[in-house]
């Protein structure tokens, strides 16, 4: 059986906008989501126990059952007893670049890697749609992190559209390495602020969410036009974490100066992004917000949008 070497992508929101609540307590959403060519490496290899080992070259990712990783692993074997029975356990290697606690999808991508990888080490020939219903039951970044790209995403973001690929585009991202914003926090203080803008019968959310498909971010897209792009960033979840977190807001005010074509927080933080045309205003951004706010414990990465999600580097022998 082949050991094998994935690339799993980063992702940003271009588009976050909360809807309403749901009957299974979820909030319903509508988001458009891009890939990104940050990436951690997955290494997966076969052993010969019946168990699941994790490692990671991050002392702050947990080498545990909390890991998404492990837990696509753990879900695959349930999945399939047989082959786990046949074939024996998994070594997992993550390799991180995507950082941590970021609003980058970096647990929720390692762990459709691993999905990817064992569909493969098992010759299980899982389609794309079969591994993004697997995908959903560990989380709702997980499916779309499987195929990647650029998508519409509704419900709690499992139900998936895509788009044309926007793959000309550059970003310069930033985050301090020491700060997290909860996820769970950022949706709960915008239900206590916000609850009552939601919109409360099923006919309705589903109406909302249809309409972001000839929404005018969508129309960028489809015209290919990054300046327009860049003017249609929306995240709703700013309204609550940039009022919070002081340095979240004063990191997307300093890129909002430098002439970007747009600046964004992704997700629920607290990663900030800045659109570019090219690497090399990329990189000039990246030079002039490190010169206005010149903390150590703040980190950047020059990325590219890119089309596609889980890649696999190699099958190893």
């Amino acid at each position: 059986m082949h050991a094998y070497s994935l690339l799993a992508p980063a992702k940003i929101n271009l588009y976050l906008e909360i809807l309403g609540l749901r009957a299974d307590g979820y909030h319903e959403l509508a988001m458009i989501l891009q890939s990104i060519d940050l990436a951690d490496q997955i290494d997966l290899r076969p052993i010969s126990t019946q168990t699941i080992q994790i490692h990671c070259d991050r002392p702050e990712v947990p080498q545990d059952k909390t890991n998404l990783a492990y837990r696509a692993a753990e879900l695959m074997c349930e999945q399939f007893p047989e082959r786990f029975a046949q074939f024996g356990g998994i070594e997992i290697t993550i390799t991180k670049q995507i950082p941590v606690a970021a609003g980058l999808a970096g647990g929720s991508t390692d762990g459709a890697a691993v999905l990817v990888g064992i569909d493969m080490m098992w010759q299980l020939g899982l389609t794309q749609p079969e591994l993004q219903d697997l995908a959903a039951k560990l989380g709702s970044d997980v499916p779309f992190c499987i195929a990647g790209g650029t998508a519409i995403a509704t419900g709690r973001g499992e139900k998936l559209d895509p788009l044309p690929n926007l793959d000309s585009l550059y970003l310069v991202l930033g985050k301090y390495r020491s700060l997290e914003v909860s996820t769970a926090w950022a949706y709960q203080t915008y239900r206590s602020q916000f609850g009552h803008t939601y919109i409360q019968d099923s006919v309705s959310l589903e109406s909302r969410a249809h309409r972001v498909h000839s929404g005018s971010m969508v129309q960028a897209i489809l015209n290919q036009n990054g300046l327009q792009v860049g003017q249609r960033l929306y995240n709703d979840l700013e309204k609550v974490v940039l009022p919070s977190y002081p340095q979240v807001l004063e990191l997307r005010e300093a890129f909002y100066n430098t002439g970007a074509l747009g600046t964004m927080m992704s997700g629920s933080g607290p990663t900030v992004f800045a659109l570019c045309e090219s690497e090399k205003q990329a990189q000039e951004i990246q030079q002039q917000v490190r010169n206005e706010i010149p903390d150590p414990d703040l980190e950047f990465w020059v990325s590219r949008f890119c089309n596609q999600g889980i890649q696999v580097i190699s099958p190893v022998s």
